[in-house]
């Protein structure tokens, strides 16, 4: 569980919700159905009008990242790798094609069966980034569904405000009508940009944090793979894939 994560949500909720309260305000003002309704379900009508289907329930899938992020650990894979390249040393690179159906990630069996294979270093190295390239960039894409719902919220919350306002001015010779009214238009306008910067940008930027730290361990598996192809000592290769740790 990222931690981080449910502090840096719930203090700019409550930062919000006491602002309001200090200038005299009510929490419940704040709470219009009518106006969560168009902001959210006009901004994600957009987002889904411009998403291929699979791109945009990938992308909701992945905001589960925010709070439970994907498992990235280099030392473990720095002390697998290693193993690796003394077992290819001692016995040969035939010895760990026993090592493929253990691993986790079909890009590390990939990578694995290719060096066991006795791919040439750099034709390995081309494979392997050709693949990391295309999820990466599949990956971003998902991750952008969160970027475009951050720049349609704002403007779907002005919609919102118009239209409150559009109701106001329809309802003048009734001034019983004329605060609901207001209130949808001023909500609407806070839930746009509020979800836009507390909610949707974020976590397009949490998103991209996480692939990038996802990319950089599947280089540094692909320099540790590439290392064992080429012979080299297994503390060079160490000593290598250590320089991407930040």
């Amino acid at each position: 569980m990222d931690g981080i994560s449910l502090v840096g949500l719930a203090l700019g909720m409550v930062a919000i919700l006491v602002g309001q309260v200090l200038e005299g305000g009510h929490v419940s003002s704040l709470i219009q159905p009518t106006a969560a309704l168009i902001v959210f379900g006009g901004t994600f009508g957009a987002v889904m009008l411009q998403s291929p289907l699979r791109v945009f329930v990938d992308g909701m899938k992945m905001s589960r990242w925010v709070f439970v992020p994907p498992r990235v650990n280099h030392a473990t894979l720095i002390t697998m790798v290693v193993s690796w390249s003394h077992t290819a040393r001692k016995e040969g690179l035939l010895a760990l094609e026993g090592q493929i159906p253990r691993l986790p990630e079909p890009f590390m069996q990939k990578g694995l069966q290719l060096l066991v294979d006795g791919v040439e270093p750099d034709r390995l190295r081309d494979v392997m980034d050709v693949e990391i390239g295309a999820w990466e960039a599949q990956m971003k894409q998902c991750a952008k569904v969160w970027e475009a719902a951050g720049g349609y919220a704002p403007t779907i919350g002005i919609i919102g405000a118009v239209l409150g306002l559009i109701h106001v001015m329809e309802n003048l010779s009734d001034p019983s009508k004329l605060g609901a009214g207001i209130a949808v238009a001023f909500v609407a306008t806070i839930y746009g940009v509020g979800a836009a910067n507390l909610i949707f940008l974020p976590v397009a930027k949490k998103l991209l944090a996480h692939i990038s730290s996802m990319v950089s361990q599947r280089e540094m598996l692909v320099d540790g793979l590439v290392g064992i192809a080429n012979g080299d000592n297994p503390r060079i290769i160490e000593g290598r894939m250590q320089g991407y740790i930040v």
